[in-house]
């Protein structure tokens, strides 16, 4: 795992010829509110982590917080980021790149992010699908094909 810059997220991005999911036109979007409790949030983080990569590299990339501060567990966040040996402050590096076996470190990570009330993107390798999760408590995945939203919605019980 490492820890990227917004220079980075955006010089990753770039380096595929990508842009973020919903600066694409005509990239078809499922929109799906956050499961209620605890235990939802962490299965809808694992399935993301497990199902939308297709093992390759993925890109975690926080670009909102501190709209929720009372529910942000900042303590937490830098014990875990400390865990990998990194130390800077996540507006310095707000960038998390996991390769393709860190399925379950991007999972906690996830997980983490959207019960601290952050948003941000989660940015495939493979680019089937990219998601966009709010401090708003939704989520948008973003694709070019229908049959791909149809896999997510079914997944996660959307109508």
């Amino acid at each position: 795992m490492r820890f990227y810059t917004a220079m980075e997220c955006e010089e990753w991005l770039s380096g595929r010829e990508r842009k973020k999911p919903d600066a694409v036109p005509g990239t078809l979007i499922e929109q799906i509110s956050y499961p209620p409790t605890a235990h939802g949030i962490c299965y809808f983080a694992r399935w993301m982590a497990s199902s939308l990569t297709y093992r390759q590299d993925t890109l975690l990339w926080i670009t909102e917080w501190g709209i929720w501060g009372g529910s942000e567990n900042w303590h937490l966040y830098y014990k875990l980021r400390q865990s990998y040996s990194d130390h800077r402050l996540l507006h310095e590096a707000p960038g998390h790149l996991f390769l393709d076996y860190e399925a379950e470190d991007l999972a906690s990570f996830l997980q983490l992010a959207i019960l601290n009330g952050w948003g941000g993107y989660v940015l495939t390798g493979a680019n089937y699908v990219n998601a966009f999760f709010s401090h708003d408590e939704y989520i948008r995945f973003f694709a070019s094909e229908e049959s791909t939203l149809a896999e997510v919605r079914e997944a996660l019980g959307s109508k």
